[in-house]
């Protein structure tokens, strides 16, 4: 039975196809949206597409950005003799939230998963593998998540990475097994960057 109509039914059912929102919190901010006045609606659906409209990836390190380079890479502040791999652009927030870590940052967007049927050429390695040509590239932190997917990744990517001759090191214990990095708070992952090990 359809009881609030065809056009709440369809905005609650596409919130529910966002990741993590089931159909009670898609109900829930369907309602917000509606009870709210116009100028929130027009406001939001505004910020939606552009977002996706002016959203890229950084030409250097693949996050996203609304610019060719991304701040981070344009920064001459940055130490550019290391770059940190991540799975997502929110890992990079992540470690950038701890105030820390100084370098540059590759991601991946993804890691291998056999199981999905996405191997390595279905993320952004190759354009990691582009980056070190630079001769300034010391070292390669593998920051992937601790799921199998992100060990199998960082597996990959160190035998990839040997014929480079430059330290590869993976972070250590400290982040929680099966976690994402985005929810680990902002010491933790500062341990697991202090102390990488040599991979």
């Amino acid at each position: 039975m359809d009881y609030y109509g065809k056009h709440i039914k369809k905005l609650i059912e596409e919130f529910s196809k966002l990741p993590g929102i089931g159909v009670k919190t898609a109900q829930r901010l369907a309602f917000y949206i509606v009870n709210q006045p116009e100028e929130v609606a027009q406001r939001f659906s505004k910020a939606l597409v552009e977002a996706k409209k002016y959203t890229k990836y950084c030409i250097r390190c693949c996050t996203i950005t609304d610019d060719e380079l991304c701040p981070i890479c344009k920064s001459e502040k940055r130490d550019k003799s290391i770059i940190m791999v991540v799975e997502e652009s929110k890992d990079l927030v992540a470690y950038e939230r701890t105030r820390q870590y100084r370098g540059l940052y590759h991601v991946l967007h993804g890691s291998i998963s056999p199981m999905l049927g996405i191997g390595p050429n279905d993320i952004r390695i190759k354009e990691l593998l582009t980056r070190l040509t630079d001769d300034a590239i010391t070292e390669i932190i593998l920051a992937t998540g601790s799921t199998v997917e992100g060990e199998t990744t960082a597996v990959y990517l160190s035998k990839l990475l040997k014929p480079f001759e430059i330290r590869v090191s993976r972070i250590a214990n400290g982040v929680p097994v099966g976690g994402d990095l985005e929810y680990v708070d902002e010491i933790t992952l500062l341990r697991a960057l202090e102390g990488r090990t040599d991979f």
